[in-house]
């Protein structure tokens, strides 16, 4: 029981350090506006072209690709309107018109981040990711990152491949996203709650709970509960006591009077007034 104690002291001091991360990050998670942390605040919806497409045949569509095409869409994007080709080997975007190929570049991307930005701030940065960041985990890269100079650092990610904007992310975002790494105690790519570490501390935690139990029995005394058992006690005792006054044989119990609280006067007796005269 010594070891226990002792195990369970140390393993309270340093649980209870990452009891407090997990209870203070979870209330930033909690306490931040899910539609900040989003950034769906901060994209417009994709604009409607008032004119109709006019696209080109098919047949010029396969020319132009010159591969199998898997799937085939047609859309707008900024001012005209596009084909955006699957193939086998990813995706290729073709002016609708001319049935032309092209690219998202940067000068693209710029206008189409700052076609869908909610705010009004200039652009400060235009970036080129192919690697997975904190921000692009979860996007399908390579991706172009335009930041925006307000108040929230707002960056746009639009595809290099379809020109789509993938996402927002912003300074509360990222609060909240440290918030999470605490949280997951995954402090590498932030993604999987599911790792050695927070396995061996959650099987700390449990063994933590349970030791707590056995030193919380071990230290209770009959009279810290008898508030519990006093009650249920007393009741056996009178129940007891009545079953036994109602065996054949056994004397009954004197009858108390309920005004004076006092033994009822046998009548065959005589009175302590007739005592005293004689």
């Amino acid at each position: 029981m010594l070891l226990i104690r002792k195990l369970h002291k140390w393993f309270g001091l340093v649980l209870g350090l990452q009891f407090l991360i997990w209870s203070l990050s979870g209330a930033v998670m909690a306490l931040l506006d899910h539609h900040k942390v989003s950034g769906e605040h901060a994209i417009l919806p994709v604009a409607q072209l008032t004119s109709g497409p006019v696209p080109a045949p098919l047949a010029a569509v396969q020319a132009a690709i010159g591969a199998p095409i898997v799937g085939l869409e047609l859309k707008p994007l900024l001012d005209r309107w596009v084909y955006q080709a699957k193939t086998a080997d990813g995706v290729v975007l073709l002016d609708a018109g001319a049935a032309r190929p092209f690219e998202v570049d940067a000068a693209m991307a710029r206008a189409l981040a700052t076609a869908r930005y909610a705010g009004t701030a200039p652009i400060e940065s235009v970036s080129f990711v192919e690697a997975s960041t904190h921000e692009t985990r979860d996007m399908a890269r390579p991706v172009w990152r335009i930041g925006f100079a307000d108040a929230d650092h707002t960056a746009l990610f639009v595809s290099r491949a379809t020109g789509e904007v993938l996402g927002a992310k912003t300074d509360t975002w990222r609060l909240w996203d440290i918030a999470w790494m605490l949280h997951i105690m995954n402090y590498g790519d932030r993604q999987s709650f599911n790792h050695p570490l927070i396995v061996t501390v959650a099987t700390g935690v449990a063994w933590l709970a349970l030791s707590g139990l056995i030193l919380l029995f071990r230290s209770f005394r009959g009279s810290d509960i008898a508030w519990i058992t006093g009650p249920s006690a007393r009741l056996g005792r009178r129940w007891k006591a009545r079953e036994r006054s109602q065996r054949p044989g056994f004397p009954p119990a004197l009858e108390l009077d309920r005004r004076h609280h006092q033994p009822a006067q046998d009548p065959s007796l005589p009175s302590q007034n007739e005592r005293v005269q004689s």
